[in-house]
């Protein structure tokens, strides 16, 4: 009978052992579900994609230098029984980027009785077709592509940027999920601490009222639970606040805060922690090197600034711009048909403007201020470079560091409990006092709030390590 009894207490605990083992996974808050929420929802997140986009609307802005511009205009005056003038002047202007050049197709009808002979023309108008040419100054590069490029080059700036907010947003949230992390089973820890405290206190006070413990036992025991008690209330405002904490980055897809359930949990506490292995620094600082945000952001502003400076160099040519164009008589009004116009050699316009300062000293101080800005730059390369490599190296040692640590505490823990269990043995025996069982276990918990610290710790060096190279992966 008593064997069928502690059979059916066997199944009914592990019945109530797998049920709770259910409910904490389904309850269990991983930091991968935080990830899928907060690359989703989180507002700072969508704000860090604007920056891309701003970029790609400012080059859009600079291709507007390159649109065709069509522009037309009419005059006509008449006073009494004369037509004093009557004007159209139409052009289409093409930019053009090869050369810098402009390609222009224009119409002009100007007559009338006091019309400026210069610019008369037949009644049937003057077309003409023809190209703007610069052959020193801007024929390289010139302020409208000056300006594209730049603002190409920005787009790879603002994505460097875009990725730098990302990383340090990530970074921040699971700096405070380790942190809810840590303050959650250090609560579990010492909530069981306390029904440890309690259970014994309240055996050791019958005891003593049967006489058989002396009563200051049941003294020692109550200043214990009172102790835990103490640290009991600490980490319960500590876990609501981890967990409000955490909460600030909650977002549903409506844009609207979310709270982190009370019943949410963290995953169980890691038995081992792996050794970071060397390949991981090398890697980390080769992609460090070549595509951390800041260095990438570095290394566009220095494209910027080369093309400036070619920029600059190209406005120490003079200006030498060349115009032409060839004139034709419209001979008919049926539409823009191209055997209606008569183009030739015989009939053009040129034009040569040339000019040149004497000093260049305006055109020369720009292009010294972007060489010292060349040069400003790659010493902060430079400096950028190392102090990046020396951080992603040192958090390395840090993490290695965690590791060798976890590892002596996971057997000092183990240790820790052998003599909780050898000196709970002599207390049975009449050997000890309770107040090296409490010494005891109140030095077990505390090594175990510390194994939770340092794994805390780990994962939050870990972020560190990943954040520091310039990645979140």
């Amino acid at each position: 009978m008593k064997q069928l009894l502690l059979a059916i207490c066997c199944l009914f605990f592990l019945r109530n052992a797998h049920a709770q083992a259910v409910a904490d996974t389904a309850n269990t808050f991983l930091l991968g579900d935080l990830q899928e929420i907060v690359f989703q929802n989180h507002p700072i997140i969508k704000q860090a994609a604007l920056l891309s986009e701003s970029a790609r609307a400012n080059v859009m802005q600079s291709l507007g230098y390159f649109d065709p511009l069509l522009k037309a205009g009419f005059n006509r005056k008449v006073f009494g029984e004369s037509e004093y003038y009557n004007r159209w002047d139409s052009e289409l202007k093409i930019p053009l980027w090869l050369a810098g050049a402009d390609l222009k197709i224009g119409y002009d009808r100007n007559v009338g009785d006091y019309t400026n002979p210069e610019t008369r023309t037949s009644r049937a108008g003057l077309a003409g077709i023809g190209i703007n040419i610069p052959l020193g100054q801007g024929f390289l590069i010139d302020a409208r592509r000056n300006t594209l490029r730049q603002a190409k080059i920005m787009v790879n700036y603002a994505e460097a940027e875009r990725v730098k907010q990302i990383n340090a947003l990530w970074f921040e949230i699971v700096q405070d999920y380790w942190d809810w992390y840590e303050t959650y089973h250090q609560f579990r820890l010492i909530s069981e601490g306390v029904d440890l405290a309690q259970t014994r206190f309240r055996a050791i006070s019958r005891q003593s009222a049967l006489g058989d413990k002396a009563t200051i036992d049941s003294v020692e025991a109550a200043i214990t639970v009172q102790d835990r008690l103490i640290q009991f209330e600490k980490l319960k405002i500590d876990l609501m606040n981890a967990r409000l904490t955490l909460s600030n980055h909650l977002w549903n897809k409506e844009a609207q805060p979310l709270e982190l359930p009370e019943n949410a949990r963290p995953p169980q506490v890691a038995q081992l922690i792996l050794k970071p292995e060397k390949q991981l620094l090398d890697s980390l600082l080769g992609f460090a090197l070549q595509e951390h945000p800041e260095l990438v952001k570095l290394r566009a502003k220095g494209e910027q600034l080369a093309i400036e400076r070619s920029y600059r160099a190209e406005m120490l040519k003079p200006k030498i711009n060349i115009a032409g164009s060839l004139l034709s008589s419209r001979t008919s009004f049926s539409g823009f048909v191209p055997d209606r116009y008569d183009f030739n050699t015989g009939n053009y316009k040129v034009g040569l403007e040339f000019a040149f300062p004497l000093f260049l000293r305006s055109e020369r101080g720009k292009l010294r201020e972007v060489k010292i800005k060349q040069l400003e730059l790659q010493y902060d390369l430079q400096q950028s470079g190392r102090e990046i490599r020396n951080t992603v190296v040192a958090s390395y040692n840090k993490l290695d560091t965690y590791s060798e640590q976890l590892g002596i505490q996971v057997k000092s823990i183990a240790n820790q409990e052998v003599l909780l269990q050898g000196e709970s043995s002599k207390f049975e025996l009449g050997e000890s006092t309770l107040f090296l069982i409490n010494a005891r276990e109140t030095k077990l918990i505390d090594m175990k709030i510390k194994r939770i610290e340092m794994i805390a710790g780990y994962q939050q060096t870990l972020a560190e390590l990943y954040y520091k190279a310039g990645t979140r992966r």
